[in-house]
């Protein structure tokens, strides 16, 4: 059972929490990339998520056409044979939508998996993203109420983003400012509209500094306790301990004790993205810098078939990647975790 049912995936994530470790996030953009977060979980003995993001899913799609629901359609079901080959349970799932590309992303994805659900079959994702962080919360919790209730019925759990993360990713962007944290008042506000369990199971994605991208140290200020914060305010309104299940977003250069701290306020996902990419990349720009004359026909020469071989570099680049999830593991202790 490589690809978690939704029964697993439920159970990976109550593990999670009562564990407090969390369960890297690898966003992949190629089948190579699939393979390297693949390797990387089975090499640390750990479950964990799958994503494809909207850009993400357009190259998949193919430069052709750029649809982003064929690219993340085939990788997914690409994913659902070959991870049979590795001994670790993951969950495949959509990172950042943003609501003008709900029409052409999570609502088909989600009648894909309604299609399957009906037939008897698991659907084909454990779970989708609905970011609405650059919409007021009033519209970004109501557009959330309608997703979570399809992703309910599809057997799907749903991740909402409920104020902003700073830096960018696939086109949406925020400053980064005072507005990155979510207060106590926004929590109260997503328990009111989403219920908390009873409607269905979702992910929040608060905000307590996270930035996208690449940033130098001193450049963000991550407040990771304010998550504890925000149970405590919801749970002693609802009566109800640790009510949220946190996504950790803009991941990539946290520090340890930040990850740490993070893990002990509830979070149980956290997203890399940047920093796996970097490390399938430095691989291939070494190999081509070393092997310039054998990757090029220079000056009339015929090079060297073996260094251009996509498959020389990309054996580098997976292993490389591979080797950066495994880490990951480590960070966020789900090293050794995996389900029996």
């Amino acid at each position: 059972m490589p690809i978690a049912t939704p029964e697993v995936y439920n159970e990976m994530l109550d593990r999670a929490k009562a564990g407090k470790f969390a369960y890297p996030a690898i966003n992949v953009t190629s089948s190579q990339t699939l393979h390297a977060a693949l390797r990387g979980f089975a090499e640390a003995e750990s479950d964990g998520i799958i994503q494809i993001s909207t850009g993400g899913a357009e190259f998949l799609g193919g430069q052709h056409s750029k649809d982003m629901v064929t690219g993340a359609v085939a990788l997914a079901e690409f994913a659902h044979i070959v991870a049979k080959k590795y001994d670790i349970t993951v969950a495949l799932h959509t990172d950042h939508c943003p609501k003008d590309k709900l029409d052409g992303y999570v609502r088909p994805l989600l009648a894909v998996s309604e299609e399957r659900v009906a037939r008897g079959e698991n659907p084909l994702f454990q779970s989708h993203m609905w970011d609405g962080s650059a919409e007021t919360l009033a519209d970004n919790l109501s557009i959330a109420q309608e997703l979570l209730e399809r992703a309910r019925a599809a057997k799907i759990i749903l991740e909402v983003e409920i104020t902003p993360t700073g830096g960018e990713e696939d086109g949406v962007s925020h400053e980064i400012n005072d507005s990155l944290y979510t207060t106590v008042d926004d929590a109260i506000r997503t328990a009111e509209a989403l219920g908390l369990g009873e409607k269905g199971r979702y992910l929040l994605a608060a905000s307590f500094g996270n930035v996208h991208g690449v940033y130098k140290p001193g450049n963000v200020v991550l407040r990771p306790e304010l998550l504890k914060e925000l149970n405590e305010g919801v749970g002693a309104k609802y009566g109800k301990a640790s009510p949220f299940d946190f996504v950790f977003h803009g991941g990539s250069g946290s520090t340890e004790q930040e990850i740490a701290t993070a893990l002990e306020n509830g979070v149980v996902k956290m997203n890399i993205d940047t920093d796996t990419q970097y490390a399938f990349t430095r691989p291939v720009a070494a190999h081509m810098f070393q092997n310039y004359d054998g990757v090029l026909k220079v000056d009339g020469e015929v090079g060297n078939k073996k260094t251009y071989d996509p498959r020389t570099w990309g054996k580098l680049a997976e292993a490389s990647m591979a080797a950066r999830v495994t880490e990951a593991c480590g960070n966020l202790r789900s090293t050794g975790t995996k389900i029996k």
